[in-house]
This record gives C-alpha cells, sequence and structure tokens, in this order.
C-alpha cells in the first residue's frame, strides 16, 4: 500500500521553491525602494521655525514662518495648534505666502497665518505636517 502513494516530482518541487524565493524578493525590493524613496523626500527638507507673531489687537491670529534648509521642496499639508501637545486641533481656514503652500529648498521661506484664541502667558503647542509625512512640532508662549 505504501508503494502506491504518488508525491511531487523533484523537478517540479524544485522549480516551485525558486517561484516562491523570487517572488519574496521582488516583494522586497518593491518595499525597499519605497521605503527608502520616501525617507530620502523626507531627509531632503530640513524645517525650522523662523519666527512666530501673537497678534492680539482685534481677531487673535497667529502667523508662523518657516524656513527650509535642507535640498529638497516640502509641501505644508496641514498646521496644528491646542493647549497640550496631545489635545492639537487641525486648522481648517489657513492662509499661506506663497499660497502654493511649497516651501523651497535651499533656504525658502513661507507663512501660514490663522486666527486662534490664546491667552498671554499660556503656552501654545504647534505642529506643522508636510505631505511627505514630515512633522515639526514645537511650541512657544505668547
Amino acid at each position: 500500500m505504501l508503494r502506491s502513494k504518488k508525491g511531487i516530482s523533484p523537478i517540479l518541487a524544485t522549480l516551485l521553491l525558486i517561484v516562491i524565493a523570487v517572488a519574496a524578493v521582488i516583494v522586497t525590493y518593491a518595499w525597499v525602494m519605497t521605503f527608502t524613496t520616501t525617507q530620502t523626500q523626507q531627509a531632503g527638507a530640513i524645517l525650522s521655525v523662523e519666527n512666530i507673531l501673537f497678534n492680539s489687537t482685534g481677531t487673535e491670529t497667529i502667523s508662523i514662518t518657516l524656513r527650509n534648509s535642507g535640498s529638497a521642496d516640502a509641501k505644508i499639508a496641514d498646521v496644528y495648534v491646542g493647549n497640550s501637545a496631545s489635545a492639537l486641533i487641525r486648522q481648517t481656514s489657513v492662509t499661506y505666502n506663497p499660497t502654493d503652500k511649497i516651501v523651497t529648498a535651499n533656504g525658502g521661506s513661507i507663512t501660514c497665518k490663522f486666527a486662534y484664541d490664546f491667552t498671554n502667558g499660556t503656552k501654545v503647542y504647534f505642529k506643522v505636517a508636510t505631505e511627505a509625512g514630515q512633522t515639526l512640532p514645537f511650541d512657544r508662549t505668547p
């Protein structure tokens, strides 16, 4: 009875293992290339806070000037503000100068202005996010 059982031939087993190995290498290569491309784009933009202006005359507004000292452009996606680092609120009515939201490489700057009710002497927390996924958290006291 044991002699009548048949299995997969050694040639087919070898071919199947080669196909599985090649597929695994292709998937790994695609993931590594995507990961390194994303990380390179993020590393190319180096954002820093150049100036923050708290304006309390009339409607309270905050103007943030960011500078990019990196070698790649960065496009601002969102600006978050709050009274604690864990409770930030996305600002929906932000005006940007330049209006395309792009901070050019090698010293370019952008100004983000929005209305926000702040209290003098109370720390305000910020986070600026780029489309590439880079975030710049910081805080200031008006």
